[in-house]
């Protein structure tokens, strides 16, 4: 039997590896090794983007005692505390809008507002997310007066102002036309009844298709462009760049689910992967464009001086994008098994094959403009079935609106079906302490992880490292507001349409998605239910990945409708493995192989080694992708538990303390990165072990609290950094 499962093991890596290696070999065939344009001889210095205030010129191996860095001005410290005036108390309001809605849930969700929503349920689902908006703009528009008191704004010169023109008028374009297509294809669909299948195939060979022509038309042969797509990028197109990157597979496929299954405690979802970047704009991104190389290692490496910092960082880059990677894979296979009838493990070989296509191209470049594509995508593909549902069960076409009716016929549907735990009451499940050690894990994850972190890199100033954050919120918003609604009417419609029907007439779309394994029913007393033929809720098993790709079928809409939820969910899991993999490849070869083991590597070497990882990385998230280790939520919030303990206390340290050193970093990193990592093995494995009632998923909130801890007391008992440290912290911290 072992020798069967290992001759299948490797005959799958055959496979695999086989394809992947055949179209990376037509790549490099088809396109020509990336070359840096400097002057000849000049190996030691990262070219300055064109137009990049403040660019910092790094050597290969980043010591700050090597970088020649202007004298910091004599007003930064004016300007540094007005700046410190902003945050703190931004940063309460921040905890306050997230905390108190949730303590006070139960009492608050005695007062119905709007539509009928619980008013605990609102503030914790849609109020909270509203506040976030609202700091980023505020936080922003403070810091361009700030700028100009300062005198360090920079504005938008003429060129980037038509190139925004172009882009929106680009998008608008694709906007219309993709509307247009989806229009004609439901026409010819309503009138010819276009096989399923077909209509599946149809729209995602004309995704993937747009994607390949965007990474043919952007294909570039410079290293700032490849990697940081030549920090050019403006703060829309950035933000909507990293929404893309940002809701990936777990955000479309499962967060609805989550909160189908999970009720209130499912908030924790939606606050904390928004909150986060109310983090980002306050903390993190603008010295990162600041800095400005290709890497979080790059920053770690550089505030960190010493090898030991850098190759800790580069490891944990990986671990927590292979962690994520896998997720997307996942999604993208449950797609293909479903929608167009592939196999699960073809459909992944056939979505790693689609993102590398659209990735190696053009790199960042190629990555940030397929990204906008996908990211409209999505969510025009998510907003459709629910804005169809909202208007088909309320009449008014509004879900983030009219959820709260829906919400109203839930706890009615519930009560006389029996199920005793409400829907809009919290802590059904959880702890409110657990509920909230998920939401700040999630938080500061977002603010530190690398795939979203490089994007700051992108833009051409600080400002637009602040705008970009803004765009970036507003557009998952988009998303996350209307999350909730997706799972109010998909629950409802269960509860009405589905439970208490006899268990032999069930409808077409529940013995469809039951052959892929997230969906069952036990009303036979040997499978647990009580065997008199009627579906009850409890004999109900639905996996949450389904929620979101099975509700078209459920609701009735129309072959269309579904197979453009699958282009969504495609959109998803592609835009953010695009990204990852690109921080995988970086990781090692840039910031491992070529600055710490091999400073002299030719930049063909260096090319190589990415592709070769790829391939190894692609082979092994498909095998780990298989197991079905966990629901794809949950994988992603395990990502981001490891980001929050390895890299946010480091990177908020490197910039606000002076005197954190290598030695602490490196102590905090490999400290929290390990708390982590065992209690959620030990949690997962072990479900009778935890510490006050918190899950694995999240185990982060030990790791940050150690991270802190240790990096400080270490810190604290060395020798201080060197001047020159404490000179690129200083420049770290004016535009």
């Amino acid at each position: 039997m072992t020798s069967h499962i290992l001759l299948g093991v490797f005959q799958l890596f055959l496979i695999i590896g086989g394809s992947l290696a055949v179209a990376l070999y037509v790549i490099d065939r088809l396109f020509p090794p990336i070359e840096r344009i400097r002057e000849p001889g000049n190996e030691s210095v990262v070219a300055p983007p064109p137009g990049g205030p403040g660019m910092l010129r790094l050597p290969h191996a980043p010591a700050p005692e090597e970088t020649a860095l202007p004298a910091a001005p004599p007003w930064l410290g004016a300007y540094w505390r007005a700046n410190l005036r902003l945050i703190g108390p931004m940063l309460l309001i921040w905890l306050f809008s997230f905390t108190l809605p949730a303590l006070l849930a139960p009492i608050l969700n005695s007062i119905s507002v709007l539509t009928g929503f619980p008013l605990g349920y609102y503030l914790s689902g849609q109020g909270a997310l509203l506040f976030f908006v609202a700091l980023t703009v505020i936080y922003s528009w403070r810091m361009a007066r700030l700028d100009r008191r300062f005198g360090v704004y920079v504005a938008d010169t003429a060129e980037q102002r038509r190139y925004r023109s172009r882009l929106i008028r680009n998008y608008a374009i694709f906007i219309a036309c993709f509307i247009l297509f989806v229009v004609v294809v439901g026409a010819l669909d309503a009138f010819y009844d276009l096989p399923a299948p077909f209509v599946g195939w149809l729209f995602l060979f004309l995704t993937i298709a747009i994607y390949a022509v965007i990474g043919l038309r952007a294909r570039t042969n410079r290293l700032d462009e490849y990697y940081v797509a030549g920090r050019r990028v403006p703060g829309l197109l950035n933000g909507l760049a990293t929404g893309s990157d940002w809701m990936s597979a777990a955000s479309f496929i499962s967060m609805a689910g989550a909160l189908f299954l999970l009720g209130y405690e499912g908030l924790a979802y939606i606050t904390g992967w928004t909150g986060g970047y109310v983090l980002l704009v306050l903390l993190l991104a603008p010295y990162l464009r600041k800095f400005g190389q290709f890497t979080v290692p790059d920053f770690i490496g550089a505030r960190y001086p010493g090898a030991m910092p850098r190759v800790i960082a580069a490891v944990a880059s990986v671990i927590i994008s292979f962690t994520y990677l896998t997720a997307q894979v996942t999604g993208v296979g449950i797609i293909m098994s479903r929608f167009l009838g592939l196999n699960y493990m073809l459909g992944v070989i056939v979505g790693l094959a689609a993102v590398l296509l659209c990735s190696f191209l053009g790199g960042m470049k190629a990555i940030t403009w397929t990204q906008g594509v996908q990211g409209i995508i999505l969510v025009f593909a998510y907003l459709v079935p629910v804005t169809w549902l909202s208007f088909k069960l309320t009449g008014v076409p509004l879900p983030q609106l009219m959820y709260g009716e829906a919400l109203r016929n839930i706890e009615a549907l519930e009560a006389s079906q029996g199920i005793a735990r409400s829907y809009t009451a919290p802590f059904n499940d959880w702890s409110p302490l657990n509920y909230l050690a998920l939401t700040i894990c999630l938080m500061l994850g977002t603010a530190g992880l690398p795939h979203i972190l490089v994007r700051f890199y992108t833009v051409p100033t600080v400002r637009e490292s602040r705008s970009s954050v803004g765009w970036a919120l507003a557009w998952i918003c988009v998303l996350y507001l209307t999350a909730p609604a997706y799972a109010a009417f998909s629950r409802w419609e269960i509860l009405e349409n589905v439970v208490g029907r006899p268990a032999g007439d069930l409808p077409a779309w529940a013995e469809n998605w039951a052959r892929t394994g997230l969906l069952a029913f036990a009303d036979a007393p040997d499978a647990g239910g009580n065997g008199d033929g009627v579906l009850q809720y409890r004999e109900l098993s639905i996996d949450q990945d389904l929620i979101v790709l099975a509700t078209p079928e459920i609701a009735g809409l129309p072959t269309t409708v579904v197979a453009l939820v699958a282009a969504g969910g495609m959109a998803a899991a592609l835009s953010t493995a695009d990204g990852l993999l690109m921080v995988i490849a970086s990781a090692v070869a840039h910031d491992v192989f070529h600055r710490t083991l091999n400073p002299g590597a030719s930049r063909r070497e260096r090319l190589w080694l990415g592709r070769i990882l790829i391939l190894v990385v692609a082979i092994l998230a498909a095998l780990t992708a298989l197991q079905r280790l966990a629901i794809i939520v949950q994988m992603v919030a395990w990502a981001f538990s490891l980001a929050a303990a390895t890299f946010f206390p480091v990177l908020v340290l490197g910039v606000f303390w002076k005197g954190a050193t290598s030695r602490g970093a490196a102590a905090g990193m490999l400290s929290g990165l390990l708390v982590t990592l065992v209690y959620m093995g030990l949690n997962y494995t072990m479900p009778e072990f935890h510490l006050f009632g918190i899950s694995h998923v999240a185990a982060g909130i030990f790791g940050v609290v150690v991270n802190f801890v240790v990096t400080w007391s270490v810190s604290r008992a060395g020798p201080r950094p060197a001047p020159a440290t404490e000179a690129l912290v200083d420049h770290l911290r004016y535009p």
